[in-house]
């Protein structure tokens, strides 16, 4: 359970209907295979000490009498075991019959939740066999023991407090209020459903949709078990699907009739972080929930969930190709909106032949496209310095042409001697002094041209720019609306590859080469022609930064977690001192240039990370980082 990580299984294991001893042997061999793989919480279907379709032999007393002491036999099973086990088995309990989950752990059952919603619809009868769950808590014995009774029961593990979870079976999920809801509202971070759905077509999309859709508006991880093959045929058909979902994305399935276990790690440290940060995401009034405590002990956990290297990117070349669209166009409403409401007369925006303010030219492009004006009032602005090269100058001249813009050079180095003549600054002193005189000679340029032609200045600079201060404080820091200030740099390279794939060639070939051009910002004198500067070697590679960001904004984890995991997206890249080196660096530059993040132009959100001052993240400028630091201390 390692950095809030908890592995978890749904299985069905072999079952031959009314047979509660072949049944027991079989989730007993499932308890020990779930154990070898480290699994803490292991799901089992609904009804699986019986068979879900034994009919009428459920009113049988030696069925019921099997059935529990195949239930005491599984739970015996379990000492010695590091985990939780939820059972499906038909019980008795104050003269009625109930289908329940018996929670079983450390030997014992620790509690027993019957069902709550009974259907008796279609190819469903259980009302001719079941009661629905009571009202209220009360106790069963088995074994000559008391236990707890009821659908209101969570169970709390004390090796890790974000975990705890809460049952419900099959059609429970199905309802309009499922049972999960209050269990969430009441604090239970992992819903298990112990299920037997039978097979139909179409059926099995539904499902997914179901439990995926349930554990988002939950905010918790959703582990969903469902009979499988060995059910009887007589008129149903079961395939074993089983589901594994958390905040919404389905994290592992067995597919239909795979026979397959589903398994993989439930994050119940960030599904806590995302309630916390919900301030709507409140506790249900009116209902009473028994905390039942247990312990699995300390797992060291290896992921076998994916975590994705770029987690601004979508992975699909289809949903990729969707997503920049998508981003494209609400960058695109913005500076719309933007320029109609300040009566602009023009768009002013500083081309360097980089990947930014290409994009950025892109978006101004579309924008007055979309207001019906025309292409050349967007003035495109060049202006050459001492470190502009040939390769970059000619990118921005090209892209100018052929999308149509005004284009306007500028020449800043005969303006920027006679500052540094103005200041008494060496020119050979290629300290930050020489760096930001031209980056804020440029801004001038760029707002004295906007007052010219009645336009304002369209702000190039990114959102991985924003996280680390890659920007020269009221230079390149400062325009009249940020249209990039939402999306990492990342993101910007796949948006621009995208309209490069759907424009004509010879637009299409500058794009291409301007996505091949080394990020810079061409501060320092060209080295034979060639970029002296490059970004990524002097503030690191933006795929790292990108990752620490999205973990450290999005989900508010620890540097040992966010380390942990950059350590499981990037390990076969980066040696562990690269990452850790990286990782220091990001935290260092974060909180130091917060102060030119308190003060940015408007610019529109994009997605779940953004750092303006007026939205999501709010910040002192002057925030101490020694907490985070010993934190990458301990790790060395």
């Amino acid at each position: 359970m390692e950095h809030g990580f908890v592995r978890v299984a749904a299985h069905a294991p072999a079952l031959r209907v009314a047979d509660c001893d072949f049944n027991a042997s079989s989730v007993i061999a499932a308890l020990a295979d779930a154990d070898e793989r480290g699994v803490s919480l292991l799901a089992l279907p609904e009804l699986c000490l019986t068979g879900y379709t034994c009919g009428d032999l459920f009113l049988q007393d030696s069925l019921l009498r099997g059935a529990e002491r195949a239930l005491l036999r599984v739970a015996d099973a379990t000492r010695g075991k590091r985990l939780a086990a939820v059972v499906g088995v038909p019980l008795r309990q104050g003269g009625k019959l109930y289908n329940c989950a018996a929670v079983l752990c450390g030997g014992r059952v620790l509690g027993v939740v019957p069902k709550s919603c009974i259907p008796n619809y279609g190819e469903f009868y259980e009302l001719r066999h079941f009661s629905p769950a009571p009202d209220g808590l009360c106790e069963i014995e088995l074994g000559g023991a008391p236990v707890p009774f009821g659908a209101d029961l969570l169970f709390c593990c004390r090796d890790l407090p974000e975990l705890t979870f809460a049952v419900e079976i099959c059609e429970d999920v199905w309802v309009p209020c499922p049972p999960s809801t209050r269990h969430a509202a009441a604090g239970a971070t992992v819903i298990v459903n112990c299920s037997a759905s039978d097979e139909a077509i179409g059926k099995a999309e539904y499902r997914r949709q179901l439990v995926s859709g349930q554990s988002a508006r939950c905010v918790c991880g959703y582990v969903y078990a469902n009979a499988g093959t060995g059910e009887s045929t007589t008129d149903l058909v079961f395939s074993g699907h089983h589901l594994i979902a958390e905040n919404g994305a389905l994290l592992a399935e067995s597919p239909p009739f795979s026979g397959a276990m589903a398994v993989s790690e439930i994050d119940v440290q960030k599904l806590a972080y995302e309630r916390r940060r919900m301030n709507t995401f409140t506790a249900a009034p009116g209902r009473t929930h028994l905390a039942v405590p247990f312990e699995i002990g300390p797992h060291t956990v290896s992921l076998s969930r994916p975590v994705p290297r770029l987690p601004f990117v979508p992975a699909g070349d289809s949903e990729r190709a969707a997503r920049c669209d998508a981003i494209l166009n609400i960058q695109v409403q913005g500076l719309k909106r933007r320029l109609s409401h300040s009566h602009a007369k023009t768009a002013v925006i500083g081309i360097s032949g980089g990947l930014d303010s290409c994009l950025a030219l892109l978006v101004a492009v579309r924008a007055v496209d979309a207001l019906g004006l025309p292409r050349r009032d967007v003035v495109a602005v060049t202006m050459p310095c001492f470190g502009t090269t040939a390769r970059t100058r000619n990118n921005a001249e090209e892209l100018c042409r052929l999308l149509g813009v005004t284009l306007r050079c500028v020449d800043i180095t005969d303006s920027v001697r006679q500052h540094f003549k103005d200041i008494g600054h060496d020119e050979s002193d290629h300290s930050v002094t020489y760096e930001n005189a031209q980056a804020r000679q440029r801004t001038l340029v760029l707002m004295d041209v906007a007052n010219q032609t009645g336009g304002l200045v369209v702000g190039t600079g990114d959102l991985s720019e924003l996280a680390l201060g890659w920007a020269t404080y009221n230079g390149d820091h400062m325009s009249m609306y940020g249209v990039n200030a939402g999306v990492p740099k990342t993101l910007v390279r796949h948006i621009v590859a995208t309209v490069a794939s759907q424009s004509p060639d010879e637009l299409r070939r500058v794009l291409l080469d301007i996505l091949d051009t080394p990020v810079s910002p061409e501060l320092l004198p060209a080295d034979g022609g060639n970029i002296a500067q490059k970004t990524e070697d002097l503030v690191g590679p933006y795929e790292l930064h990108d990752f620490f960001l999205y973990h450290i904004i999005r989900w508010g984890f620890s540097p040992a977690k966010v380390f942990f995991l950059a350590q499981a997206a990037f390990g076969g890249d980066y040696p562990r001192e690269t990452l850790l080196h990286w990782l220091r660096n990001f935290y260092r530059r974060f909180f130091t240039q917060q102060f030119k993040r308190s003060c940015l132009p408007d610019g529109p959100k994009i997605g779940s990370v953004t750092l303006s001052p007026r939205g999501d993240w709010r910040m002192p400028s002057d925030a101490c980082a020694d907490l985070w630091q010993r934190e990458l201390d301990a790790l060395e």
